[in-house]
């Protein structure tokens, strides 16, 4: 009785984690990629669709995320966790066109233990212009008739942080404002409540000299990105391993739409973003 009760369950059931489209839903998720795809092309970006499998994704994911086996030769590899490293590794030693440094992907990657989440991805590498991104990032949103809220963070300041105060990065990972607040320093109790570039300016005043810098590149950011819904977040650190400075996110109703940032891999500096197609498709279809 048992094993009927399995079988039934493994017949009719999708794991849990996965995505399963049809009907209306199959049908925006097209129209997502179609429109974005189109935007990215009028950009001059070239798409490229990386392996499933990579031996490179514990330098972008928390290993404990990857789902891992070996290969024919007994070396580690995992289901593609994150699009960004392969991206940037197969264009500078693959393909030998020089004039290419800008790509596009639209494909889906998996987290242990069953989780997949479709994304569309862009990569320019080379280039530290993050606000090109956020462009066409709002470009799409556009189209969409979606108008998130833009958080502009630096992930170097966290970082800078803990090395003045002697804290753990984990403080601002899992965003534990009560131990930020008992430092009871005055300039870090300013930075939890920015609203606007005044408020900027006054940190600015009052901060270590290794964080005026920093918070200057989020002011410059912010003040030439034009967007209505602006929110600044100077101290949130991303968990994804390679972001290193400028960063930003598209948020609507609780839910991350987009998001990207400055990085260096292999000694060259580079900018992406990923938009996020199941939270789109969920927004859109309310």
């Amino acid at each position: 009785m048992n094993e009927n009760i399995d079988k039934a369950v493994y017949e009719h059931e999708i794991p849990d984690g996965s995505k399963l489209y049809f009907g209306n839903s199959a049908k925006l998720k097209r129209f997502i990629e179609n429109k974005a795809s189109d935007i990215l092309l009028n950009h001059g970006f070239s798409e490229i669709i990386t392996p499933y499998f990579s031996y490179h994704q514990h330098l972008s994911v928390d290993p404990k995320k990857l789902l891992r086996f070996s290969d024919n030769n007994n070396h580690e590899i995992s289901l593609r966790a994150d699009s960004t490293v392969d991206v940037v590794r197969i264009a500078t030693r693959r393909i030998k066109d020089d004039d290419t440094k800008k790509w596009f992907y639209i494909q889906p990657v998996f987290k242990y233990p069953s989780s997949e989440v479709y994304q569309i991805g862009a990569e320019i590498l080379g280039s530290d212009d993050l606000k090109a991104c956020m462009n066409i990032a709002k470009e799409l949103f556009i189209e969409l008739g979606i108008k998130p809220h833009c958080q502009i963070s630096n992930i170097e300041i966290p970082k800078i942080i803990c090395k003045l105060l002697n804290l753990p990065i984990s403080v601002f990972e899992n965003g534990r404002l009560e131990v930020i607040l008992g430092t009871n320093q005055p300039w870090l109790n300013k930075l939890t409540v920015i609203k606007d570039i005044k408020d900027i300016d006054e940190v600015i005043k009052m901060a270590p000299f290794e964080l005026k810098d920093p918070l200057n590149l989020v002011k410059d950011l912010a003040g030439s990105f034009e967007w209505e819904n602006k929110v600044y977040a100077p101290l949130y650190y991303s968990k994804m391993r390679y972001y290193d400075k400028l960063f930003f996110r598209f948020l609507c109703d609780n839910s991350i739409l987009s998001g990207g940032g400055s990085y260096e891999i292999d000694n060259k500096v580079s900018v992406g973003f990923a938009v996020f197609s199941d939270a789109l498709i969920e927004h859109l279809s309310k």
